[in-house]
């Protein structure tokens, strides 16, 4: 059982890469209130699990009901991704984040977090090595992610406010091509589905 676990944990940890979506995190919270954040952080993990959660035991009956493709899914989350990196990059940032204080969910919690690719490896899991060791592996990535949130203030004081500026402006730069990376994909995986 704990090679099972261990052996979905490695691929889930590449696939969720919480150490990748640090930077995003702190580019979308960057300018927030410290309670703020700490909601933000608490909507992330809480939607990230549910909706892992609901796709190891609904996925396919969902998406095969509603007639979506992983690649739709793709191309929707890139999509928002974009959109919200156009905001930032634009000098729409401040102003989007008050209000919509909800980014936690969307698109932090999903596509971030738990993404087409955590939700692929999900289904590999789930068929290689069973339910337990599939529900522990996203587990113990999720809790990951959440622990590098936390500490993500730290990481901010070290490089000081104009470098959080700067590095906030890169990353919704980054964010913008991740989310035309996700589209393109999602594209590609279409075209192949359709074939």
């Amino acid at each position: 059982m704990m090679n099972d676990v261990l052996l979905a944990f490695v691929p889930m940890f590449f696939a969720m890469d919480p150490v990748g979506v640090l930077p995003i995190f702190v580019s979308l919270t960057e300018g927030m209130e410290p309670a703020a954040k700490r909601r933000i952080i608490g909507q992330s993990l809480l939607t990230s699990v549910i909706v892992a959660a609901v796709f190891i035991f609904l996925g396919r009956a969902i998406f095969k009901f509603l007639g979506i493709t992983m690649g739709d899914f793709m191309v929707a989350g890139g999509a928002i991704l974009f959109c919200l990196s156009m905001l930032d990059l634009t000098g729409q940032g401040k102003r989007r984040r008050e209000k919509f204080a909800d980014v936690g969910a969307v698109p932090i919690g999903t596509p971030l977090i738990v993404g087409p690719a955590v939700l692929t490896m999900c289904l590999v899991s789930m068929t290689q090595y069973g339910l337990v060791p599939t529900l522990a592996s996203v587990a113990m990535n999720i809790a990951i992610v959440g622990v590098l949130f936390v500490f993500a203030d730290a990481f901010i004081r070290v490089i000081g406010p104009s470098g959080s500026r700067a590095l906030s402006k890169v990353l919704s730069l980054l964010l913008a091509a991740i989310g035309v990376m996700m589209i393109r994909r999602g594209i590609v995986e279409i075209m192949t589905f359709v074939r």
